[in-house]
């Protein structure tokens, strides 16, 4: 499970109504919480954090917040 499938189970999330709300399929949705394969794109951050009432640089921050710059 991904860290965005970890957040949704945490807060009770409906994937299907996030595919309603932010118009992405119930496959992609499905492949966004379960693979780590899947890339969540920009766009489709926004409508997510969107759609589960979430500002997007909180989700964005919550999801990425371990990538860090390479030290010189």
């Amino acid at each position: 499970m991904t860290k965005l499938g970890l957040l949704f189970a945490k807060k009770s999330i409906s994937k299907s109504e996030v595919a309603k709300k932010t118009g992405l399929n119930k496959s992609r949705i499905s492949d966004l919480t379960l693979k780590s394969s899947a890339h969540l794109r920009g766009d489709e951050l926004y409508l997510i954090a969107l759609a589960i009432d979430m500002n997007p640089h909180d989700l964005l921050d919550y999801l990425y917040s371990d990538l860090k710059l390479k030290a010189e």
